[in-house]
């Protein structure tokens, strides 16, 4: 294998992100979605109101009189007291009436145990997963989630934090293993049977970081899953080695838990080998690789001899805690805008100011930058040192506006010493075109806060989608008889994998794309 050197702290290696921003603010609560009925004549009268409030218009149906428009909590009262206004009412959420089944439920065979008639419906003494623990150690849980009802959940850790997920990647992990079979949303690999013990390491300070750890806090959580009575963890995370940490997950192995974990996301194309992850990359645990809907390697996924499976990582659909980002509104046009991945997580309002590229600091005492919003062009220098130039020149928010066609998906990094204290977006190239020709010197508001505790959904990439899929598939076939061991399993699992790349065993996808149902007949022929 490899040497495995010390090292004190361990980054995590979430997932590749869609809308990241994910942090905690104190600031006020995000604003609601309403129907405004306006009265006639009065429409003019309360669009300025709205924009007074600094409210997002969504839609103006002239033909029954009515706004769609977010609305600052503050404002509300004097809206629905505007002379102009018939009345204001929720913007009431509407769902499908379906359950979506994500791809990966059917690639790991799950169904082919649970569900072999396609009827949506549970077969009659068939492994479920019920029985089994699976501790989820990572961001915590939205444990009011509507897929989560009537899942049972035994817990978790620390008291009063774990069952809230304010970075969204816990919720999204948990999903995957054991979303609910219930018409709603999605469905897990086991059908929301599995039992549940979840640990949250990141996301638990107030002004939260859902960036990294450290070791002894997973060591810790290692423990805690075992005496809950898990028999499987997941974990969705990663960094570099410590001997103190491979000592417990070998001791664990020895113990009777199958440890699961993601190979992680610093994969590049062109190499044959990649870096060791750990704890992926400890000998007492699985190392899981992502795969598309194609069963191609994710092009991020990392490759090295310590690869042990493969699950499918790419735009995998689960539930989700955090609701979507908020616009860039500039003297009442709003313009989508995406969270810069561990942006500062806050709102301002300021007249909004062309920064050019933002590429270099402004001069020391120029003062062009100083209090506004700063719209950058992207370009040449990284999103982290336009965001640091323009906290430098006193700007109290960031606008990054893409070069190309499309939107803009950024990342500040992982060291949260050197990202500034401001909210920083992506916009995309019309936007900020836009925005420059239209909207200079205008009041302009910035928010890098998503809702929380929220009833959502996500299309997510990255191995940490991958583990999950793999930990739902250990409980499911071990549901069906608990007194097999986890090397028992863990061999059924390598065995039965559906062998992909090169013939045999790989660095890209170890023994191959994990099986279910090839893994169970392996089991009961015994």
């Amino acid at each position: 294998m490899k040497q495995k050197s010390l090292v004190t702290a361990l980054a995590a290696s979430l997932a590749l992100m869609f809308a990241a921003a994910a942090t905690v603010s104190t600031a006020a609560a995000p604003p609601e979605r309403v129907l405004i009925k306006f009265k006639n004549g009065g429409k003019t009268a309360v669009q300025a109101e709205l924009r007074r409030a600094n409210a997002q218009t969504h839609y103006t149906f002239d033909n029954i009189g009515v706004i769609a428009a977010s609305v600052p909590a503050q404002a509300l009262k004097g809206l629905r007291n505007n002379p102009n206004v018939e009345f204001v009412e929720p913007d009431q959420i509407r769902r499908p009436t379906a359950q979506q089944l994500p791809y990966g439920i059917d690639m790991v065979q799950a169904r082919d145990i649970w569900d072999a008639n396609r009827d949506d419906q549970i077969d009659a003494g068939a492994p479920t997963g019920e029985g089994i623990k699976v501790c989820v150690i990572d961001s915590g849980l939205y444990a009011n989630h509507e897929d989560f009802q009537g899942v049972r959940i035994d817990g978790g850790f620390p008291a009063g934090k774990w069952n809230h997920d304010n970075c969204g990647h816990g919720t999204h992990v948990a999903g995957t293993i054991a979303a609910a079979n219930n018409n709603t949303g999605v469905v897990g690999v086991s059908p929301g049977k599995v039992s549940l013990f979840i640990v949250k390491v990141f996301g638990n300070d107030v002004q939260t970081n859902c960036v990294w750890t450290f070791s002894s806090l997973l060591i810790d959580a290692a423990n805690r899953c075992h005496d809950a009575g898990a028999k499987v963890i997941n974990m969705s995370l990663g960094g570099e080695a410590s001997k103190s940490e491979e000592m417990v997950f070998r001791s664990l192995e020895k113990r009777g838990v199958l440890s699961i974990a993601a190979a992680g996301n610093h994969g590049l194309p062109t190499a044959s080998v990649d870096a060791y992850h750990y704890p992926a990359s400890y000998d007492s645990v699985m190392q899981v690789a992502a795969i598309d809907n194609d069963k191609r390697l994710a092009g991020f996924s990392a490759k090295n001899d310590q690869t042990e499976i493969a699950a499918p990582g790419v735009a995998v659909l689960s539930t989700y805690s955090l609701g979507p980002a908020a616009p860039v509104v500039s003297d009442g046009a709003s313009y989508p805008a995406i969270p810069m991945t561990n942006s500062y997580v806050g709102s301002a309002t300021a007249a909004l100011v062309d920064g050019g590229t933002c590429n270099t600091a402004l001069p020391a005492n120029d003062p062009s930058w100083q209090g506004k919003v700063v719209l950058c062009q992207r370009g040449a220098a990284g999103f982290i040192v336009k965001a640091q130039n323009v906290a430098a020149g006193g700007g109290v928010a960031a606008v990054i506006y893409n070069n190309v066609a499309g939107d803009l998906n950024g990342t500040l990094g992982t060291d949260l010493a050197v990202i500034p204290a401001i909210p920083v977006v992506g916009v995309t190239q019309a936007s900020g075109v836009d925005l420059q020709a239209n909207h200079l010197g205008d009041s302009t508001t910035v928010n890098t806060q998503l809702p929380l505790d929220y009833n959502g959904y996500a299309f997510l990439n990255g191995t940490s989608m991958a583990t999950p899929h793999v930990s739902g598939v250990a409980a499911l076939i071990w549901s069906a008889n608990p007194s097999w061991t986890n090397r028992q399993i863990r061999e059924a699992l390598d065995s039965t994998a559906q062998d992909l790349g090169a013939p045999g065993y790989d660095t890209s996808f170890g023994w191959g794309l994990v099986q279910a149902k090839a893994a169970l007949d392996e089991l009961q022929s015994h």
